[in-house]
């Protein structure tokens, strides 16, 4: 499994846009047989970071999302929300896998 975490610098006057691209990415993402585990929008300390984190099995079957997505017309209106509204700044992106429980014999 590939988990994949991405942090955003938000625009926080425009957290309205940003809240709609986010519930739209989870909705989607379960469609290229990805688990969305949530946004993770500011409350308090720093007001223009937020966070999303969301698994695959594997990074084959996340690079065929990537590609997959980029034709999907529902997913390339969701990245238009958030260009023409301009609710991200910029991100960055992380492959984190998990810890097995067991250990190695």
């Amino acid at each position: 499994m590939i988990t994949v975490h991405v942090k955003y610098e938000i625009d926080p006057d425009r957290i309205e846009a940003f809240e709609e691209y986010g519930r739209r990415w989870v909705a989607l993402v379960g469609r290229f047989e990805g688990t969305h585990h949530g946004y993770f929008l500011p409350s308090e300390g720093d007001t223009d970071i937020a966070y999303a984190l969301f698994s695959f099995p594997s990074l084959a079957v996340y690079e065929q999302y990537r590609t997959d997505s980029a034709r999907d017309r529902e997913c390339r209106e969701t990245i238009e929300l958030a260009r023409r509204t301009r609710c991200i700044h910029r991100y960055e992106r992380r492959f984190l896998r998990p810890l097995d429980k067991t250990p190695n014999a």
